[in-house]
């Protein structure tokens, strides 16, 4: 085979396939534009907004990024995900602790108010009796449980989101990360196919690589 054919064999594959890089780098960054619009525009139109940093308890002052986003808008990934674990987190926690369930989620709260000796079976227990006392102290371990596990409801349901669209910004971020991966090695490739181009054009047409 002729030496200059080879030389341009390899330049026109290497051509290629860096263009193929570089549109692949558009159309990643395309991706992790969009990823980073849809996910900052959907967490604004929430209209969340940190706690200043003043007025922060001192529980919640111990996580740096609530002070740090203290009093701005959420409208960003990673402050979805701050907002979600040191926050609603936290104070669903206290909530558990205050109601005499420390540790208790929304799903474990269900088998301690529905169980077969839960919280419900208590109240029926006592209005079965007649006991107006025993009644009213079971209607009131009942109706706590029952609070508690509606706030867990929806702390659990708003922090959900929240980690989603955090999720989702991440894949974003992946996604740049990826295209400036692409744009270097597609543009890498085409130097060293310009170079190949070169090389080809100074052998002589007689060259072979092989006798």
């Amino acid at each position: 085979m002729k030496r200059r054919t080879l030389d341009l064999f390899f330049s026109i594959g290497g051509a290629m396939f860096a263009v193929l890089l570089l549109i692949l780098g558009f159309v990643l960054k395309d991706q992790a534009d969009f990823a980073d619009d849809y996910v900052s525009s959907q967490l604004a139109a929430q209209k969340i907004t940190f706690t200043p940093a003043e007025a922060l308890s001192e529980e919640e002052a111990k996580a740096e990024c609530l002070v740090e986003h203290g009093g701005q808008l959420l409208d960003a990934g990673k402050e979805a995900e701050c907002y979600a674990n040191h926050y609603i987190a936290l104070h669903m926690a206290e909530a558990a602790d205050a109601a005499g369930y420390p540790g208790e989620t929304f799903a474990t709260m269900g088998n301690i108010i529905r169980g077969p000796e839960g919280l419900a079976a208590e109240l029926q227990s006592a209005k079965d009796s007649g006991d107006q006392a025993a009644i009213d102290e079971a209607q009131a371990a009942f109706d706590t449980a029952q609070g508690l596990r509606s706030t867990m409801q929806t702390g659990e349901t708003l922090r959900g989101l929240l980690l989603t669209s955090y999720g989702f910004s991440v894949f974003g971020e992946k996604a740049e990360l990826a295209a400036w991966v692409c744009w270097i090695g597609g543009a890498l490739l085409l130097v060293l196919s310009i170079a190949g181009f070169v090389h080809a054009s100074t052998r002589s047409a007689k060259e072979h690589v092989v006798a």
